[in-house]
């Protein structure tokens, strides 16, 4: 038993002493009880150096030498006070988290506030896993400071921001000062586009002239709105880049041979041999691949069925429900 109860004594010590609880929703406060400081290895041969110096005081009474030991270690305490309230009534918020594809590094913002009238410098911040923190920030009296954390991500869904740990050594570096966090902010994760590509499906539609069906391979590219193209086949990317009221110019999508494709990106026409990761992630790339070449295109994955669509709004729908898909029920 005394394994287990070990554990849960440890687990008990370092809930109370570091906060090692659920993430702390909205701005926190670093109250001097979550502040924590030792000496560091420069500070403890500072203590060695003035242990010597008060031993050859009392050796030889020398008074100067009472007078500049002391002075060092009234210093040194001025330091430790100093280190500990360089972390101490900083406020910290959670910033901005912008998705990313599996594989990539999830870019964590987060934000300190200082509303003291002194100012912070040389406060380092990092995640906890990562060892010693490595990006660092000055924070002036009355301001805000943001800093950036990656974190690596290897599977698709939520990525919840790991602990964070603030470190500072300032003014003297006698001491270090240090304290955690753990904020309430998350990044979506969506799933790794497939490489090498594959084609888009090219299953087609009758066109609007009555032309019949064709692949998405007709797909000719972009020129001059003409008279008489139909309204669905204008390039509304392309358009909103340039103005037309500023001097820029209607442009449409060309299509050989008169007839265009209708793109529907259906999860239950994959090939049954390949696994669920592999079928997310060629869903991915197909969202890519047709933003890309501004065909609009449907999607349909279990409960998702978005129409014929193109967009910011629609491409970030589709990829949202491939991360989340099988994890709807989490929060």
């Amino acid at each position: 038993m005394a394994g287990p109860l070990s554990t849960l004594y440890r687990k008990a010590r370092d809930q109370w002493l570091f906060q090692l609880g659920p993430s702390e929703p909205g701005e926190v406060t670093l109250t001097m009880r979550r502040v924590f400081i030792v000496p560091t290895r420069p500070g403890m041969a500072f203590a060695g150096l003035l242990l010597l110096m008060l031993i050859g005081s009392l050796n030889y009474n020398l008074g100067l030498g009472f007078g500049l030991t002391f002075f060092a270690g009234a210093c040194a305490i001025a330091d430790m006070y100093q280190t500990a309230h360089n972390l101490a009534r900083l406020r910290l918020a959670p910033g901005r988290a912008q998705p990313v594809f599996a594989g990539e590094a999830a870019q964590f913002e987060l934000l300190v506030h200082n509303q003291s009238k002194r100012d912070r410098y040389a406060v380092w911040l990092g995640f906890q896993a990562d060892g010693e923190p490595r990006q660092v920030t000055d924070v002036l009296a009355g301001g805000a400071s943001a800093v950036r954390l990656s974190a690596a991500t290897s599977q698709r869904g939520w990525l919840e921001a790991p602990r964070v740990r603030l470190v500072t050594r300032f003014p003297l570096g006698l001491f270090r000062a240090w304290s955690y966090w753990r904020p309430a902010l998350r990044v979506l994760v969506y799933p790794a586009p497939e490489l090498p590509p594959q084609p888009l499906p090219s299953s087609g539609a009758a066109s609007e002239d009555g032309h019949g069906t064709v692949g998405l391979d007709n797909f000719a590219g972009i020129r001059s709105y003409q008279p008489g193209d139909p309204m669905r086949h204008l390039a509304w990317r392309q358009i909103a880049r340039h103005d037309p009221a500023l001097g820029g110019q209607l442009v449409t999508k060309h299509f050989d041979g008169g007839a265009v494709a209708e793109l529907c990106l259906d999860f239950a026409e994959l090939p049954p041999q390949l696994d669920l990761e592999q079928k997310l992630s060629r869903m991915a790339r197909w969202v890519l691949d047709a933003e890309q070449r501004a065909l609009p295109y449907s999607f349909r994955l279990a409960q998702h069925d978005y129409g014929p669509a193109l967009g910011d709004a629609h491409q970030a729908a589709c990829l949202r429900a491939l991360a989340l898909f099988g994890h709807e029920g989490q929060p």
